[in-house]
C-alpha cells in the first residue's frame, strides 16, 4: 500500500472528465511537481493517454512498475494545477516545465522528442 501525499478526501474537482493517467511516485508520494508530461495513444477505454513525471526519474526507476500508478487526471491536477491548461492537447503532445524563478515557471512544448513509438 502506497502512502500518497494527498488524502483522497481533500481532492477537489478541478479537472474532471479527462479519464485516467499514469503518474510517477515522485509526484504523488515524494511531492515533486510535474516536470514532464506527454500524451500517448490511450492504452484502454477510459485512459486519457496522459503520462506525468517529475523529469528527474532515471531509466531504472521508470522501468519498475512499482514506481508509478494509475490515477484520474483530476487527482494529478490537485497535485499540480499548472497542468490543467494543457489537458486538451492532442495525442503526441509533450511538455516540459521550465523554471525561471521560484515564482515563475511554465510548461513549454517539446518538439525534438517524442515518447511515441
Amino acid at each position: 500500500m502506497k502512502d500518497f501525499l494527498l488524502d483522497e478526501r481533500i481532492i477537489k474537482k478541478i479537472a474532471t472528465g479527462h479519464g485516467s493517467c499514469i503518474a510517477s511516485d515522485e509526484i504523488t508520494i515524494e511531492g515533486y511537481p510535474v516536470g514532464l508530461m506527454y500524451r500517448e495513444k490511450p492504452l484502454k477505454d477510459g485512459d486519457s493517454g496522459w503520462r506525468f513525471f517529475s523529469g528527474t526519474e532515471d531509466q531504472k526507476y521508470l522501468n519498475n512498475p512499482k514506481n508509478h500508478s494509475e490515477f484520474d487526471v483530476n487527482v494529478i491536477a490537485n497535485y499540480d494545477s499548472h497542468i490543467i491548461p494543457l489537458l486538451g492537447s492532442p495525442v503526441g503532445s509533450v511538455f516540459e516545465r521550465f523554471v525561471k524563478s521560484e515564482d515563475d515557471d511554465e510548461f513549454k512544448p517539446v518538439t525534438d522528442w517524442s515518447p511515441l513509438d
